[in-house]
């Protein structure tokens, strides 16, 4: 079954020197890592700018699992509010 991630990029973090042109854009290879556990922040993902052996890591972002909210049930008082 398939799962929706929601994350946040930091577009200032990314080393646009690793950035290369194709056919359709300019592109950006990247490393996603799915935790085991959240970390202490609570993101299930971690995304990083690939690099070459031996640089250090560039983090650019991370992701949570999507949770639905509950939907909160409606009461007699609510319906008794209504305009018709």
């Amino acid at each position: 079954m398939s799962k929706l991630l929601l994350g946040k990029i930091n577009l200032s973090r990314i080393d646009k020197e690793k950035l290369f042109k194709g056919e359709k854009g300019i592109w950006m290879d990247v490393t996603i890592w799915i935790n085991d556990a959240p970390d202490k922040f609570g993101n299930d993902m971690s995304i990083e700018q690939s690099v070459d052996k031996g640089e250090d890591k560039i983090y650019i972002g991370s992701a949570k699992y999507y949770t639905p909210k509950e939907p909160v049930p409606a009461t007699s008082e609510d319906v008794r509010d209504l305009p018709f």
